[in-house]
């Protein structure tokens, strides 16, 4: 069954708020779209929804978090990255605290809604704040993983969520680790290095190669900072080419974050596939997967 990162990231928040009491979260008017509904009709209490004022919600988390509590903040992506910046940057990060910043509706794939809420560069402004760590997920399953981790630890995270629905690629006793990619396949005609939403492409893209007598490996990248160089160094020297995917810019995205550790030890060419410096457009999210380029077809092109 295909399901939203989006409602998994609301399920595993309400689930590990019974566990947890110091569990707290805030939303700017969107909690039916980003699914923190389900923590607010749990724990009343412990939900606040802040209005349509992003700077002032997370100003307020900062402050909290000061006190013991681990608060999670969301909203749309375009309106956590972009319009509370600054406060993300200064009351979180640079004090290091412990708020997670949990991001819906990235990437062209949000469709409809157009350029003004198609967060293309979120991972780019987030990856370069230091004490930052960022995250994309790419099934059910792995985002419940991603949101437990995300608990134990003590520091400022970015988690970013899809509206798009994918199918589960994991099984539940498997194992998730921060920092550390997930390889699919030993293939080594290429490697497609995928995050969040692509990864399902890039695996469907694997299944038809093979077909093709075309073996590639995939490796899902869920956690872009700290990213897994030895994983990254391993497929490039194992590979005779390497391919990136990505529901986002390919200026400062995941493309660059591989180019970054691939020229510093183990110089080699990469193809990235994303968006290519230009907005999004309003659309149906099938359509503009294909349009900007960033489907199974265009990472089978690539290898034909």
């Amino acid at each position: 069954m295909k399901k939203a990162s989006r409602e998994s990231y609301g399920e595993a928040l309400a689930l590990i708020g019974e566990k947890n009491k110091d569990i707290v979260v805030f939303d700017a008017d969107l909690s039916t779209a980003t699914k923190t509904n389900l923590f607010a009709n749990k724990f009343e209490n412990r939900f606040f929804d802040m209005g349509i004022a992003e700077q002032d919600m997370i100003s307020t988390a900062a402050g909290i978090s000061t006190c013991g509590k681990i608060p999670f903040v969301s909203t749309f992506a375009m309106f956590a990255a972009g319009r509370a910046y600054d406060q993300i940057r200064n009351s979180i990060c640079y004090p290091n605290l412990n708020v997670k910043i949990c991001a819906t509706h990235c990437g062209v794939t949000v469709g409809q809604d157009g350029a003004t809420h198609q967060m293309i560069e979120d991972i780019s402004l987030m990856r370069t704040i230091p004490n930052m760590i960022v995250m994309s997920t790419s099934s059910d399953i792995q985002t419940k993983w991603a949101v437990e981790e995300m608990v134990k630890i003590k520091s400022p995270v970015y988690l970013r969520l899809s509206r798009r629905a994918t199918e589960e690629i994991y099984k539940e006793n498997e194992k998730f680790e921060i920092g550390k990619g997930v390889q699919f396949g030993d293939g080594t005609d290429a490697t497609i290095i995928s995050t969040g939403i692509t990864t399902c492409e890039a695996l469907e893209a694997q299944a038809k190669l093979k077909k093709e007598g075309i073996n590639v490996r995939v490796i899902d990248i869920h956690t872009i900072k700290p990213i897994d160089e030895e994983l990254i160094i391993k497929c490039a020297k194992e590979t005779s080419k390497i391919i990136t995917i990505e529901d986002h810019s390919i200026i400062g995205g995941l493309g660059s974050a591989v180019c970054e550790v691939l020229s510093t030890n183990y110089p080699t060419k990469v193809t990235r596939l994303g968006i290519k410096d230009t907005f999004g457009q309003s659309g149906n999210e099938d359509e503009l997967m294909h349009f900007y380029k960033i489907t199974s077809e265009d990472l089978i092109k690539e290898m034909l």
